[in-house]
């Protein structure tokens, strides 16, 4: 069966103006064009859809089996001819751990004000998981923490990120200028190998401190804010992950010889990803909410 969307859009015209002739001209169509598809149409179905009364055609009981049908399926066919005037979308976003905690909500919900017609599948993992998503081609765009040098992945700058030295308010690091050697004999509290605040923090650390007194691996920065916050060590952690715990006390910021802690935050996606069109109009407004955001 070659049923065409053409011979139902006839059928249903026919079946609202009662004439082949009518439904010509509301379709822009010869009768002799329109009469060709209805007869093509009940061909391929084996049956008549209309009665023919004289000069009128009325609906038989195969039709009126048949029009409810006819037009859910030209409503859909519509609907995705207007999918993506109004912004649909439907994204697979990869973001690492303080990415998609931290920033991604307030990303997609800037988006979403916007385009809200717009989906979106957010996976959020340590860094080296969301390399691996985006060059599988499991999500569409990733947005990592740490440093990543695939050679199919295309690395750009997003966001740039501060870091701080924290510890709970009591602890002795927090009641005067700490030195490096304090630091370095310091209990950390560090998140897990793999994760790109991992790596940043000893990329930042151990060139000043050379090495960490003892550790404690915890899996999430908000997990390792509130042990430093219950005096089990100190840690180092964006200032956007513990800015709730700095104001109200919990947490104090350590006053440190070090330098001043940033890092970059980068946008990763698969060099020979062709960008959709609501693919793209993600990146720009992200790229747009990073220059707010810095």
């Amino acid at each position: 069966m070659r049923l065409t969307l053409r011979q139902l859009d006839v059928m249903v015209a026919i079946a609202r103006a009662g004439s082949t002739t009518e439904a010509g001209r509301q379709l822009s169509l010869s009768q002799s064009a329109v009469s060709a598809a209805l007869a093509e149409l009940e061909l391929q179905l084996g049956t008549r859809v209309f009665d023919r009364v004289g000069k009128r055609v009325v609906l038989n009981d195969c039709g009126r089996l048949l029009l409810p049908r006819a037009l859910a399926l030209l409503d859909q066919v519509r609907e995705v001819e207007t999918l993506f005037v109004d912004g649909a979308a439907a994204l697979r976003v990869s973001a690492s751990t303080t990415i998609g905690n931290y920033l991604m909500p307030a990303v997609l919900g800037a988006y979403q004000r916007l385009w809200p017609q717009a989906e979106f599948q957010l996976e959020v993992s340590n860094t080296q998981d969301v390399i691996k998503a985006v060059a599988d081609y499991q999500v569409d765009i990733g947005f990592i923490e740490g440093a990543c040098h695939h050679d199919e992945l295309e690395v750009c700058p997003w966001v740039t990120d501060r870091l701080v030295v924290v510890a709970a308010p009591t602890h002795p690091l927090a009641k005067e200028s700490a030195t490096l050697a304090q630091l370095a004999a310091a209990r950390w509290i560090l998140r897990e190998p793999g994760s790109g605040t991992r790596e940043t923090v000893e990329a930042l650390l151990l060139p000043h401190v050379q090495r960490f007194g003892s550790t404690m691996h915890l899996g999430n920065s908000e997990a390792i804010k509130h042990a430093v916050a219950e005096q089990l060590g100190v840690s180092c952690l964006p200032l956007r992950v513990v800015q709730d715990l700095l104001t109200t006390g919990r947490l104090v910021c350590v006053d440190t010889p070090l330098p001043s802690l940033e890092r970059t935050l980068y946008r990763i996606h698969p060099k020979r990803k062709v960008f959709s069109p609501p693919l793209q109009r993600f990146i720009d407004h992200c790229d747009s909410w990073r220059d707010i955001a810095a």
